[in-house]
Order: structure tokens, then sequence, then C-alpha cells
């Protein structure tokens, strides 16, 4: 993948469209989206193409944000014309989860890609194990804490997720429905959230991808220009099949499907790096 040929660009191109493909059909499935499912799905498209492990979760990484800059958008503007984006919480809590984005991104930048692969790893299984462990309704606490823990947990979502390459919705949905906050409020204001840690960290990873030695073919830094052009048409076209597939299984068990899709996903990804 070390040149521009054109069977290079064609194996490249084909795995990044069945990349969104099958993101797109598992976001639909299971009501999930973004770099949760993006990320371990290029992760395994790009060893498969021999791409440098030493880039390869980078890569990955700084694509799939680049691709939350689209859906993040189309998503965030459809919550808001619904009324279900807390804009009062984002202008008291923007500038902790940009700062954390900050911070996450130039730890991962300067992170091994064997290193960037563990934190997703590890994460995708605290994710999965608080789906399957987590009673439906319970919460921690009837609000948001006060000053400062609320802006610490808007610092950690921000840089946790900008390592992860993923939105605002992984980590973010959880935690506000851990303290009490309704759904759709919920869902609709990790939306946003998923620009604050895009827009960002998109740009950071151009920048401290940018030179670096085996990146694929039309790279921007750690932005692949093919993925980012054939995944978000792929993914948009493949979502509604999905969620024609979901409206036919008990949702309880989409629930389980996805939750052990992490723990297998986030096992796996440890594994490589320890073997």
């Amino acid at each position: 993948m070390e040149d521009l040929s054109f069977v290079s660009l064609a194996l490249l191109a084909g795995a990044l469209l069945a990349t969104g493909l099958v993101a797109g059909i598992i976001a639909g499935l299971l009501g999930v989206g973004g770099g949760i499912v993006i990320v371990p799905v290029l992760y395994y498209m790009f060893t498969a193409l021999k791409i440098d492990p030493a880039i390869l979760m980078h890569v990955a990484v700084g694509t799939s944000l680049a691709t939350i800059l689209a859906t993040g958008t189309s998503s965030a503007r459809a919550h808001y014309n619904r009324g279900s984006v807390d804009i009062d919480l984002l202008k008291r809590w923007w500038w902790a989860i940009a700062i954390g984005v900050i911070s996450g991104a130039m730890i991962a930048g300067n992170m091994s890609g064997g290193a960037l692969t563990l934190v997703f790893g590890v994460v995708a299984l605290l994710v999965s194990a608080n789906m399957l462990l987590r009673k439906e309704g319970s919460a921690l606490a009837d609000k948001l804490p006060g000053s400062p823990i609320k802006e610490l947990l808007g610092f950690l979502i921000g840089g946790i997720s900008v390592m992860m390459g993923i939105g605002g919705g992984t980590l973010g949905v959880p935690t506000l429905t851990l303290f009490n906050y309704p759904i759709r409020k919920a869902v609709g204001t990790a939306a946003a959230i998923g620009l604050i840690i895009a827009v960002p960290g998109t740009l950071m990873s151009i920048f401290f991808g940018w030179g670096a030695e085996g990146l694929p073919p039309l790279s921007l830094g750690y932005v692949n220009l093919i993925g980012f052009f054939l995944i978000i048409p792929a993914s948009t076209f493949a979502a509604p099949l999905g969620a024609k597939i979901a409206h036919a299984i008990d949702p309880s068990k989409l629930k389980l499907i996805f939750a052990l899709f992490l723990g297998f996903t986030g096992l796996r990804m440890i594994y490589d790096v320890m073997m």
C-alpha cells in the first residue's frame, strides 16, 4: 500500500466502502453510530491491507473523527429541531469538553499505535459491561453534580472520546442518564457534543499525522480521504436496511448483540496488543 497503483487504490477503496456498509447496517440495526462501529471495522480492514501497525490505529481514529463532522452535523441539527438538545448545558460544558479533546488529541498524537489500540479495547469493554450489567432506568443521582465534578466529567468525555475516534453518544449518553437525564435529551445533547469532539479532533489528527510514514494513499495526516468520502454515503445508504432488520428483532436481544460485539472487539484488540 506504499504506492498509488490502481490495484492498491482499488483494494483500499473497496475495503473502505465495505466499512461504510457494515457500519451503516450495524448502526441502523442497533441504534448506534459513529466511531464505536467505524473504528474497529477500520482497524481490521487496515490490518488486512497490511497498513503499518505503528500508524494503523491513528488513521482509523482520525478517519472516524472526520466522518463524524458530517454525520454529527446532520444528527445534531435533527435533534435540535426536535428540541432535544440542552443548549444551557452545552453553554456551561463545552469548554471543559473542548479542553479534554485537545488534551486527549495531544496525548493520542504522541502515543504508540499499540497504546491507542489498548485504550479503545479497554473502554469498549467498560461500555459493554455497562450495557450488560446496568439495569434500565437506574441512576446514580437525580441530577448532574456541580462544579468541579461536572467539568471533570466533560473533560473525560472529550478526552477519552477523541482518543477512541468516537462521537458524544458512546460516553455522553450513559453519563447523562446515570444522573437521571431524560434519554431523548441525553441522545440529542450527546449528538451536539460529538461536533465539539470531531472538529478539533479532526484538525489535530491531520496535524499530528502530517508527513507520517506508511500512510494509506490519499491521506491528509491521519485522515484518509478515500475513507471519508466512501464511508459516509455507504453508511447512510445501509443504515435503513439495518433499521428494517431491527424491527423484526427483540430490542433486548439487539442490546445484547451490541454489548457482545463491543466486548469481543475490546478483548480482541487487547489481545492483539499483548501478543
